[in-house]
């Protein structure tokens, strides 16, 4: 009896956890957001937004240039976030993983230096460096490609297929415990199988995905920058 109600406790959640997709999320004002931001996020089966945007290595990158990789995979991360931080190994260690197997990971960090001086790209270059990144770590100063994506928090994964339609977005794994959703996406992927959750939005209350908030711009400030 334990068991079947374990499992369907699990199944419940599972349920729930797919039918909480959304394409319009809101990053909270605080932590250097001056208002709420309302922006609209990638929903699955969306194909991946084109960006091209300068990296750590001194070269422009864009997802045509991994066009032959059977999966392309996004992370929104950044240099500040004790969360991204914590995260750096792990996705240094999946990268190694599943770039040998034929999947690209590309790393972008969406807060500009004007928010966060940590964040800035000398800062970029250091981290790159001291941690060894084995995928690009390019800077979105503009957060043109943030707002094309609609990240939450650093970090924050979009996983696209070989046809580079979304197949998961979310968190990296629930706090370095089971599930592993971008292994188990990846490894579906990679096998051409469906993934089977293709949404994971656990983490800080109303807002879900685990992490710092994106440091979004306001229009005011966009325009101040000349940048809408």
């Amino acid at each position: 009896m334990m068991k079947r109600v374990g499992c369907l406790a699990v199944c419940l959640w599972l349920t729930l956890g797919q039918a909480a997709v959304a394409d319009e999320v809101v990053v909270p004002a605080g932590h250097g957001v001056l208002e709420d931001i309302p922006i609209t996020q990638l929903a699955i089966g969306d194909e991946a937004p084109d960006f091209e945007l300068f990296g750590v290595d001194y070269r422009y990158h864009s997802p045509g240039r991994y066009e032959d990789a059977k999966a392309l995979v996004i992370l929104f991360i950044c240099n500040h976030c004790r969360v991204s931080l914590d995260y750096e190994d792990t996705l240094i260690e999946l990268a190694n993983k599943y770039q040998a197997e034929g999947a690209q990971f590309v790393a972008i960090n969406p807060n500009p230096a004007y928010k966060v001086a940590a964040d800035g790209f000398p800062q970029m270059i250091a981290r790159a460096t001291e941690k060894g990144f084995p995928f690009p770590y390019l800077y979105d100063e503009t957060q043109n490609t943030a707002r094309a994506y609609g990240p939450e928090r650093t970090p924050h994964v979009f996983v696209f297929g070989p046809d580079r339609k979304l197949v998961y977005k979310g968190s990296i794994d629930n706090h370095h415990e089971a599930p592993f959703y971008l292994s188990d996406a990846l490894q579906a992927v990679l096998a051409g199988e469906e993934v089977a959750i293709s949404v994971a939005r656990d983490g800080m209350g109303e807002y879900k995905v685990f992490g710092c908030t994106v440091k979004y711009l306001t229009e005011a400030e966009r325009a101040e920058m000349g940048l809408n």
